[in-house]
C-alpha cells in the first residue's frame, strides 16, 4: 500500500472515530452511527486492499529469507570457530 493510501484510510479512520465520539457526547445517534460505519468502511477497505495485502506478503517472505540466511551464517560461523 503506497503512503497516500495509508493516510487516506488513516485520515477516514481518524474522521470517522472523531464523528463517533462527537454524537456520544452530544446524544446525536445518527452522527454516531455514521461515525462508526465511516471507521469500519477505512478499516475494510484496508484489510481488503490488494496492494497491502501483497506488501505483507512480501514482508513475510523477505523475512523468512532474512532469517534462512542469517540461520546458515550462523552455523558457518559456529563450525569456524569450533576449528
Amino acid at each position: 500500500m503506497n503512503s497516500k493510501n495509508k493516510f487516506d484510510h488513516s485520515k477516514e479512520k481518524f474522521v470517522g472515530e472523531t464523528k463517533e465520539a462527537v454524537g456520544k457526547i452530544t446524544g446525536n445517534e445518527q452522527l454516531e452511527l455514521s461515525g462508526k460505519l465511516q471507521a469500519a468502511k477505512a478499516d475494510f477497505k484496508k484489510k481488503t486492499s490488494v496492494s497491502n495485502n501483497l506488501e505483507e506478503a512480501k514482508e513475510a517472505v523477505a523475512g523468512k529469507i532474512n532469517d534462512a540466511i542469517d540461520k546458515n551464517d550462523a552455523k558457518k560461523n559456529a563450525r569456524n570457530n569450533g576449528k
